[in-house]
């Protein structure tokens, strides 16, 4: 396959390394210091067990220098997509489909699914529908991204931990499209099961993000720190409740238990969400898709929200000043 992935930071460098290594024709769309460390020396990939793998590919800052693609991935981060996606047409042929792996409510949420809300759009993840104007849904296939990985110098990125990418098409339908992309993400190592609901497994994943992501950046603990402190395990079970009140109100269907899910985000152990690291790298926060989205559908599920909001309300706050003053927020010896 001739793959783009436009946003090659964290995940979009792991699946283009892995991709590419597969034998793909890979293309990544990068900037900066970072776009320069690639065309110089290959994207480096750092994996789990500590070795290193480079591959060695076409990157680029200019989009439709990358030409027409089978595949193109959104690697970014969901507020930035709408950036980028009216220059995404460059990279289109009749078939080329558009995987989003933006963690979060995606801008998508609403559409190709029967139900009272079909078509709404959520100004929290998609502000004037600017995406959903420029990016035909046909095109579009969803994903739920589990690896962490993080950028560790310009060039280098390091993968700590997930290797599973679900993917589906956004009406569930079991397509030979979605198979076919089902089968590259294998042959490049990874586990890329064919859902068949991807709204209920993006709701399992929002679970956490969308109350450890913000309690991180708040207070600069990693996700063991949060769950083994009282208070604060305390109030992340009370945001999932309410996502969990939203989330079945829309007809969505929880399989994993409440504490199960805490459990799991504890093994993860002493690890910076990406959240965090942003706060710490003074890059912009995901804070609405993650958390405003779920806002805004509990406004529309008529669902009270009040730990949610008040989350939300800090997180956005610290989201505003931060990019207001161009800084960041670290810990560091006094």
């Amino acid at each position: 396959m001739k793959i783009c992935v436009v946003g090659a930071g964290a995940i979009g460098g792991l699946l283009g390394v892995r991709l590419a290594e597969a034998g793909e024709q890979v293309t990544l769309i990068a900037r900066g210091p970072h776009l320069a460390a690639i065309r110089a020396g290959g994207l480096r990939l750092a994996d789990e067990a500590g070795g290193e793998t480079v591959a060695r590919v076409a990157a680029t800052d200019k989009i439709a220098d990358a030409g027409p693609q089978d595949l193109v991935i959104l690697g970014m981060k969901a507020h930035q997509v709408a950036a980028v996606v009216k220059d995404l047409p460059a990279l289109y042929g009749p078939d080329t489909m558009v995987m989003t792996a933006q963690n979060g409510i995606p801008w998508w949420y609403f559409m190709k699914q029967a139900g009272p809300h079909e078509g709404a759009r959520l100004q929290s993840v998609d502000p004037g529908g600017v995406i959903a104007d420029n990016l035909p849904i046909e095109r579009v296939i969803g994903s739920v991204v589990y690896p962490a990985a993080e950028i560790t110098a310009p060039g280098s990125i390091k993968h700590i931990e997930g290797n599973r990418f679900s993917i589906a098409e956004i009406d569930n339908s079991e397509t030979p499209r979605i198979k076919a992309v089902s089968e590259t993400l294998r042959k490049a190592g990874f586990k890329a099961p064919v859902t068949s609901d991807i709204r209920a497994e993006i709701w399992t994943k929002l679970w956490g993000n969308l109350s450890f992501n913000p309690l991180s950046a708040l207070t600069h603990a990693t996700l063991v720190d949060i769950c083994r402190f009282p208070l604060t395990r305390d109030l992340a079970a009370k945001m999932m409740q309410e996502a969990q009140a939203v989330g079945e109100k829309l007809g969505i269907r929880f399989r994993v238990s409440l504490e199960k899910r805490i459990a799991g985000a504890e093994a993860v152990g002493a690890h910076k969400t990406s959240m965090l690291q942003d706060i710490e790298a003074g890059r912009v926060i995901e804070v609405e898709a993650l958390v405003g989205s779920v806002v805004e559908l509990g406004r529309i599920t008529q669902t009270p929200t009040p730990h949610i909001d008040a989350v939300y309300a800090c997180a956005s706050l610290l989201a505003g000043s931060l990019q207001a003053a161009k800084g960041r927020l670290r810990i560091e010896p006094a």
